[in-house]
């Protein structure tokens, strides 16, 4: 075992650096090889936005094996370092008056205990959980996963991906009604219709997004400006500010709908394909962890990877009609009888407060370049879409 490269390798971890019998053992574990020896590793920062304020770092760690023949294995892992919001950058950003209720209704530990529920029983084949190697706890409120690092298929969604992703969210749903389960992580409130959603709207929504769409010093932002003139929606800022009237209604409407546990933020991002099971999803990044409405987890599943600028806004509306089926599909599969209408609503009622009025990145507004210009353009686009789609539900 070449033991100062492999601690080397690992500084970059901190005191989530493994040695002696613990590497050891996780290697083994990863290996399948009760015989392996480790014998070099390097941890590499995941190229991917952290987009939540619960996780401090994502890291992959890739490293090599002896074993007793002379001949050596490859390993790796996903590190996922997870934290307490006050101990994010972000914290300093939030009102002091409300700082102390963010910190409270963040569920940092929220993957920990979906690792150490039963939830990878109730999934329906296709779905599951990665595997899950280690789990690290300290007394600071942070902790850290080891997981299985998911080798992902290249390559765009098609219509079917999304088929079949949509199919199994809905026997997700039907399998997680609130008689059949419970919350992951136990807290206040937890368990009432539509907390999680009705917390984040009345925070990011009504706080911060609305106020300034408002705001016609918001429109006539250059930025701004020059990509609604380019797209030639002028209309976009009085159609969006029609629908924040409209939010506290269907608020109340989704709150009276059948509800279920669902996913959360169930975005093609957190539904991982392995490149060599193409028809499986591992997914990961549960959220929103309450009572929700039906088809709630669709709205992640359609915006996801035209928010990321994967897709282009005008493939929305037809893979809107396709999941939408899907989703009604998996509902009867496992005996959930519910409305098409009620889980449309459920789906586009999410959207709305979820999506539709955050899909401007008003944040990048001090910045000014021609990528900048593309970013807002595309987003207008986006935001066009989004609100032709929930228009119609009153």
């Amino acid at each position: 075992m070449n033991t100062t490269t492999t601690a080397d390798g690992l500084a970059a971890l901190g005191r989530d650096a493994p040695t002696g019998e613990a590497l050891a053992s996780l290697v083994r574990t990863i290996t399948g090889r009760p015989d392996a020896v480790p014998a070099g590793a390097r941890v590499e920062p995941v190229d991917y936005p952290i987009g939540t304020p619960s996780t401090e770092a994502l890291l992959r760690v890739f490293g090599t094996a002896g074993l007793p023949s002379g001949e050596s294995v490859d390993w790796s892992c996903f590190v996922k370092k997870l934290q307490s919001v006050r101990h994010s950058p972000i914290i300093q950003f939030v009102p002091e008056q409300i700082r102390d209720d963010f910190i409270r209704n963040m569920p940092w530990k929220l993957e920990v205990a979906v690792h150490r529920s039963d939830i990878a029983s109730v999934l329906p084949d296709g779905l599951r959980l990665p595997r899950l190697y280690w789990i690290s706890e300290y007394d600071d409120d942070r902790a850290t996963l080891w997981m299985e690092n998911v080798i992902q298929r290249p390559g765009c969604w098609k219509l079917d991906r999304f088929e079949r992703a949509a199919q199994l969210l809905g026997q997700l749903s039907a399998r997680r009604q609130p008689h059949l389960t419970r919350p992951f992580v136990v807290r206040d409130d937890v368990e009432t219709r539509g907390s999680g959603l009705r917390y984040y709207t009345n925070g990011r929504v009504m706080m911060a997004a609305l106020p300034a769409l408002a705001n016609e010093e918001t429109w006539q932002h250059p930025l701004l400006a020059e990509a609604v003139r380019n797209v030639g929606d002028h209309g976009l800022r009085e159609d969006l500010l029609d629908l924040g009237q409209r939010l506290p209604a269907v608020l109340d409407a989704l709150d009276a709908l059948p509800q279920c546990y669902q996913h959360g933020d169930a975005s093609p991002q957190n539904l991982l394909v392995p490149m060599d099971k193409p028809d499986e999803f591992v997914a990961i990044d549960w959220g929103f962890d309450c009572p929700q409405a039906v088809g709630f987890d669709l709205g992640q599943l359609l915006v996801g990877l035209a928010h990321a600028g994967e897709l282009e806004p005008g493939e929305l509306p037809t893979i809107h009609q396709i999941i939408l089926a899907a989703f009604m599909e998996g509902l009867a599969a496992e005996g959930m009888t519910v409305s098409e209408e009620e889980v449309r609503y459920g789906y586009l009622g999410s959207l709305l407060a979820r999506a539709t009025f955050t899909a401007l990145p008003l944040e990048a507004l001090g910045r000014a370049g021609d990528d900048d210009l593309k970013l807002f353009e595309q987003r207008v686009r986006l935001t066009r879409t989004l609100v032709d789609l929930v228009s119609p539900i009153s």
